[in-house]
């Protein structure tokens, strides 16, 4: 009982952060261009979509995380505990050094680990789901250079389109798109914190969406200011249009993908549509941004991350496998320090080129 109800609070502590921090940033386009004056309002309406999508349309995600990636009959207690500490440890990780996250990534890793750790995994399911987190960002970032091409094309052609005369149909169409954004972070993302509750019995799939969904919503509103600032912050060069573009394409993308019952990742959706978009605008340099080639290193450490973590507390927890675990342990430690190495290396031959001469 007592581990049953630590699962509990940890999937709404969960469901918290993620609203948070992926979710509440979904809103942000429409707040950092001015569409939406006051924070305050961006982050109710933001809430509002996050519940409905989790109440509508996010049962078949649900299903997903909760009985088709590792057979239901695994899912008990103790290993749903394990797939929720596992994901929220490795997001915090990520809150803590400032990288967009993708909640998805990371609880559908945690799940394979603990699929590795007990032999039992549908392979051809999880195929699918990573092929998706590949197709979907390309697929996302081709719209966006698209629609950006074709949005300079308009704004040059009719510069009254950026006029005070349109700005307000111009911002209710940025809103809307904003709110469908939010609906789809809502279809999603409910399934990261309950659906391992859902596949293990814990909870049946309706109550579990309307707490989860309540409790994103809730991080949202409540917690999600500092993201939604952020974010805003960082899309004072992009047109109403392209804000427009940008979320429309997350949206729509990520809300075809939930009715199929594919967990994706809404945060990379949305930032290779940025990237799409600043192709448009700059060519080929914006590939050489720094923060880029980091984002996209997280991407594929992520869900590995959280796939060890996993990994390692079945073994220590259920299995009592103390060998294992060291050799896990042992090889996380000489990943890190040969990266290590590499790096001193590296700065040793830059200051060698540098300065010139030897020690």
């Amino acid at each position: 009982m007592t581990l049953t109800i630590a699962a509990c609070i940890i999937a709404l502590f969960f469901a918290m952060n993620i609203g948070a921090s992926g979710a509440a940033a979904s809103i942000s386009i429409a707040y950092g261009s001015g569409a939406i004056a006051k924070r305050r309002n961006a982050l109710i309406i933001c809430a509002i979509a996050i519940f409905l999508g989790a109440f509508i349309g996010g049962s078949e995600v649900v299903k997903t995380i909760g009985s088709e990636i590792v057979p239901q009959s695994l899912l008990s207690v103790k290993v749903v505990l394990i797939i929720l500490v596992s994901a929220t440890l490795s997001l915090f990780i990520a809150n803590l050094l400032g990288i967009p996250l993708s909640t998805s990534e990371i609880t559908v890793g945690a799940v394979i680990g603990v699929g590795i750790a007990l032999q039992a995994l549908y392979l051809q399911k999880i195929l699918i789901i990573v092929s998706f987190w590949i197709i979907v960002p390309v697929v996302g970032f081709t719209i966006a250079l698209i629609l950006g091409k074709v949005i300079q094309r308009l704004e040059q052609k009719y510069p009254q389109i950026k006029s005070a005369k349109y700005k307000p149909i111009i911002a209710a169409f940025v809103i809307v798109i904003g709110f469908l954004e939010a609906f789809s972070a809502g279809m999603n993302n409910v399934a990261n914190a309950v659906g391992p509750l859902v596949g293990a019995g814990i909870i049946d799939i309706g109550p579990g969406i309307l707490f989860g969904g309540f409790f994103i919503a809730l991080g949202a509103l409540f917690l999600g200011g500092r993201v939604l600032q952020t974010n805003a912050k960082k899309i004072t060069s992009i047109s109403l249009l392209e804000g427009g573009a940008i979320s429309g394409t997350g949206a729509v993308l990520v809300i075809i993908a939930s009715i199929f019952g594919l967990p994706v990742p809404l945060t990379q959706v949305t930032s290779s549509a940025i990237i799409g978009i600043g192709m448009a605008k700059n060519g080929m340099d914006i590939w050489k941004k720094q923060v880029i080639v980091k984002i996209l290193k997280v991407w594929v450490v992520s869900p590995i991350f959280s796939m060890v973590i996993s990994y390692g507390l079945v073994k220590l927890f259920i299995d009592e496998d103390f060998y294992t675990l060291f050799i896990l342990l042992g090889v996380c430690a000489a990943t890190l320090g040969t990266l290590s190495l590499i790096k001193t290396i590296r700065e040793d031959q830059r200051q060698y080129q540098e300065n010139g001469g030897g020690i």
